[in-house]
């Protein structure tokens, strides 16, 4: 959530500002919003004065042993009118409330303007991995091998799910322990299981909710969600708290199921591990002071690289231009991996700063040493990383001629000492 007194003041510049990211910011809505808001504020105040004032002279009155009905019946009448505007005031709050949700993050200025076209490779890792034959696809290497099974799952539950059986539920398993055990012994993280089922105040909170309910798994009438990513209960670990500045920045590393309806899917690739509907994934949360917030984002984008350096798998950093950001993000890198396979690359992290537009939302501050101030943090995270691509891109790098599969050798330890996957 934005800063209702920062939008006032730079209203035209906050409009232009959030037009860069394709959001049109109904300024007169505001206006009228923010102003009866302001004057229903300014009159309880005033009415509570009075009230406040006519208690002090009842009881002087009551001292004197005097008659106070004459005042108190003032006092009544005051109180009946008081009742009137916070009702009023409940019912604005509201309103506003649900129009200030639907406002998303100011960008950053160093993210290009603009749409899609304009994302910037910044950063190339890696050789594209040549092959002398025709390299398979990962659905073509899974059923092959029989490690996952597309038809199950399907069966199961419905398409865009997948059933890992054999090697391929233990390359899943094995790649959750090595992302945990790098980010927790190597960079300083420290390790949460959250649960993945959240209320709507948990959701709200990271900007999932209002704007993007449909895309989401509502359970029942209740409000409690299947969680899209960890950073929902990670970061709503520490809503409505304070941290000590000396606490921050804070690292957190979870590993967690994630679930997504992919309503907005339509005409993108969707088949074996492209697009499903749950996958696995270690996610990356941080709560930083404002000052130190863009040095921990090149931090943590640092932190997944080098999950994938590791895997030795090619990939490339893309800054996301305005029109592609996230809802909440002010900044954000996309690593994307190289499959052969299908020949494409694969996002598997975003890393996004949010400064503290979550914050915000979740009432998530700190006290400053100094001045004992109370500010808000700002809240990061990326995922470190996320499997289902992950994985689709390990069978299709690490494919040999013979249909089998070479295990990174990383893995290797995590995988029972095992060289190949092979039928």
């Amino acid at each position: 959530m934005l800063d209702i007194k920062f939008v006032r003041e730079n209203l035209d510049s906050v409009k232009n500002l959030l037009s860069v990211k394709g959001f049109n910011l109904d300024r007169e809505k505001f206006l009228e919003l923010d102003g009866a808001r302001r004057n229903l504020i300014k009159k309880i105040e005033e009415l509570r004065g009075i009230k406040n004032q006519a208690n002090e002279e009842i009881k002087n009155i009551l001292r004197q042993k005097k008659d106070p009905a004459q005042t108190i019946s003032k006092m009544k009448e005051t109180a009946r009118r008081l009742d009137v505007l916070e009702e009023n005031f409940r019912k604005l709050k509201k309103e506003f409330d649900v129009f200030l949700l639907d406002i998303p993050n100011i960008p950053h200025q160093s993210s290009p303007q603009g749409n899609i076209s304009l994302n910037r490779t910044i950063k190339q890792w890696g050789v594209k991995k040549e092959f002398d034959f025709t390299p398979l696809t990962h659905i073509e290497l899974a059923e092959q091998l029989d490690i996952i099974d597309f038809k199950r799952a399907s069966k199961i539950s419905a398409s865009g799910f997948a059933l890992f059986k054999g090697n391929g539920a233990r390359l899943t398993r094995a790649l959750i322990n090595f992302m945990l055990d790098i980010h927790t012994d190597s960079h300083n993280y420290k390790e949460i299981f959250p649960p993945f089922i959240v209320n709507a105040a948990s959701m709200t909170t990271t900007g999932q909710l209002p704007r993007m309910e449909q895309d989401m798994y509502e359970l029942d009438e209740h409000g409690y969600y299947l969680i899209p990513t960890a950073e929902v209960p990670v970061t709503s670990m520490h809503r409505n708290e304070t941290f000590n500045e000396s606490e921050l920045p804070v690292y957190y590393a979870a590993y967690t199921a994630c679930f997504r309806k992919e309503a907005g899917s339509y005409g993108k690739e969707t088949k074996g591990l492209m697009r499903v509907h749950q996958f696995d994934k270690v996610e990356l949360v941080k709560f930083t002071k404002p000052d130190e917030s863009y040095q921990e984002l090149e931090k943590l984008l640092d932190n997944a690289c080098k999950v994938i350096e590791l895997l030795e798998i090619p990939y490339r950093v893309v800054l996301l231009a305005t029109e592609d950001l996230s809802f909440a993000a002010t900044k954000c890198y996309d690593i994307e991996i190289h499959a052969p396979g299908v020949d494409k690359y694969l996002e598997v992290s975003s890393c996004s700063n949010f400064e503290d537009f979550q914050a915000r939302r979740g009432n998530i501050r700190y006290r400053d040493e100094k001045s004992k101030k109370i500010n808000f943090v700002h809240t990061l995270n990326g995922s470190g990383v996320a499997l289902a691509r992950l994985i689709a891109s390990i069978l299709e790098n690490y494919q040999q001629k013979n249909g089998s599969i070479v295990i990174p050798q990383v893995l290797k330890p995590y995988m029972g000492g095992k060289e190949l996957i092979e039928k």
